[in-house]
C-alpha cells in the first residue's frame, strides 16, 4: 500500500509539474508577442473607416429631409427584411440643419452603447455603420417642419413593443409617423404586419415606396457581410 501511494504522488506531482511548465510557456509567449495598442488605434480598431462618405450628400440635402441607411450589422439584416419588396434599408433619421451644423435625430435601440431613445447625432456618425444610404423628402408639406418638431421628442425610449399607436416610445419610423401625424392628420404611412408582434409596424419601404416622398439620392457601398436585395 505504502508502495503504491508513493507511486501515486510521484505521477501527481510529475502532472503538476507538466501543467506549471505549460502554463508558463504560454505566458512567455503571450508576454513575447504583446503590443501596447495606444488609445488612437483602440479607437480606430472601434470604429471602423465609414464606406458612405457624407461628402456625397452635402449639395442635395436639406433641413428636414429624411435619411435612411442599411447598417452593417447582424440585426440590420433583420430590420430590412420587414419591408417586403424595399429592402436597401434597416434605419432612418431626420436631418436637421442648424447654422451649416448638420445632425441626424433618429430614435435607436442601441442598448450596448447606451443609446435607447432619441438622439441627436453628426450626420458623419449616423452614416458611420451605413453600407447603402438614401436621402428623401415629403412632398405634402415643407420638411423643415420634420425637422423643428423632432427636437421635442429627444430622450424619449426606444419602443421595444414597436407599438405605433403609443407614443410614449418611440422606434426608427415611428418618430417620423407621429410628427407627420401632427402636422398632417389625413396623412398615412403604409404598415406592415409582423407575426412576431401580432401588430403593424411601419416599414422603411413605408418611406421609399410611398408618394408622400420623393427619393433625392441613393448611394451604395460593397460590402461582403450583407447580400443587398
Amino acid at each position: 500500500m505504502a508502495n503504491n501511494a508513493g507511486e501515486m504522488k510521484k505521477a501527481y506531482n510529475r502532472i503538476c509539474y507538466a501543467l506549471s511548465g505549460i502554463i508558463i510557456f504560454i505566458a512567455a509567449i503571450l508576454i513575447i508577442n504583446y503590443k501596447p495598442v495606444s488609445g488612437n488605434q483602440a479607437s480606430r480598431e472601434e470604429e471602423p473607416a465609414a464606406l458612405i462618405k457624407t461628402d456625397v450628400l452635402y449639395s442635395v440635402i436639406r433641413d428636414g429631409d429624411i435619411i435612411c441607411r442599411l447598417g452593417d450589422r447582424f440585426w440590420s439584416g433583420l430590420i430590412r427584411d420587414v419591408s417586403i419588396t424595399d429592402k436597401r434599408f434597416s434605419h432612418m433619421g431626420i436631418i436637421r440643419i442648424n447654422d451649416s451644423r448638420i445632425t441626424v435625430i433618429n430614435s435607436e435601440g442601441d442598448t450596448g452603447h447606451g443609446r435607447d431613445f432619441v438622439n441627436e447625432v453628426s450626420i458623419e456618425e449616423f452614416l458611420r455603420p451605413a453600407v447603402t444610404a438614401g436621402i428623401y423628402r415629403i412632398n405634402a408639406f415643407d420638411g423643415a417642419l420634420l425637422s423643428e418638431l423632432s427636437i421635442e421628442y429627444l430622450g424619449i425610449p426606444f419602443d421595444w413593443k414597436f407599438d405605433m399607436y403609443d407614443a410614449s416610445k418611440l422606434y426608427c419610423t415611428e418618430l417620423l409617423y407621429v410628427i407627420c401625424k401632427r402636422i398632417m392628420p389625413e396623412l398615412e404611412l403604409e404598415t406592415a404586419y409582423i407575426k412576431e408582434l401580432k401588430m403593424n409596424a411601419v416599414p422603411l419601404e413605408a418611406i421609399s415606396n410611398s408618394s408622400n416622398f420623393t427619393e433625392i439620392f441613393f448611394v451604395s457601398a460593397e460590402n461582403k457581410k450583407l447580400t443587398l436585395k
